[in-house]
């Protein structure tokens, strides 16, 4: 079976695209006034995620050019070791920003060959805020910090090997 290549769009979602704004202008005409306000809510929104996006946005784009199927499979493949287990720990601990954008990047990786477990370990990680740590010590304290950053690793490890073990049966029932 060959593989399309794909768009960056598709017909459903220009559709979607459509059916927003016919929804947006029908609300405007019953009543403009809240309509204009959910355009600014929707607005400010976005400017606050843009960042975020571009800039995963230009590491999906890097990620095309650099890293390879190859690369991933030596680095976060089943063959990864220990290297990939760190390697998608301290990758989600230091990801910032929305998930969503996070989640497309992930998916490109996977289908380079990134392990599943290695996807659980990198997204249980992103529950370590590197930003909020100093505010975590002022109100909790430093051992509480590290008891806590410690255990939320852990358990993202054995998280990892979970998922990989359900889908290794998961596997053997087919």
């Amino acid at each position: 079976m060959v593989d399309k290549p794909s768009k960056w769009y598709s017909r459903g979602s220009i559709q979607f695209l459509g059916f927003i704004i016919i929804l947006y202008l029908i609300a405007f005409l019953i009543d403009s006034e809240k309509t204009i306000g959910a355009v600014k809510f929707s607005s400010t929104l976005l400017y606050q995620i843009l960042p975020i996006l571009l800039f995963v946005f230009v590491l999906l784009f890097i990620s095309n050019l650099l890293i390879t199927p190859r690369w991933v499979k030596a680095h976060l493949g089943k063959d990864s070791g220990a290297k990939g287990w760190i390697l998608a720990s301290v990758g989600g601990i230091l990801s910032v920003g929305s998930i969503y954008p996070w989640l497309a990047l992930l998916k490109e990786l996977k289908a380079k060959g990134m392990r599943p477990a290695l996807i659980a370990v990198f997204l249980y990680n992103r529950g370590i805020k590197l930003p909020l740590l100093p505010m975590l010590i002022h109100y909790f304290g430093l051992t509480y910090t590290l008891l806590l950053a410690g255990y939320m690793t852990l358990f993202s490890l054995l998280g990892g090997l979970l998922i990989e073990k359900l889908l290794s049966l998961d596997k053997h029932k087919k």
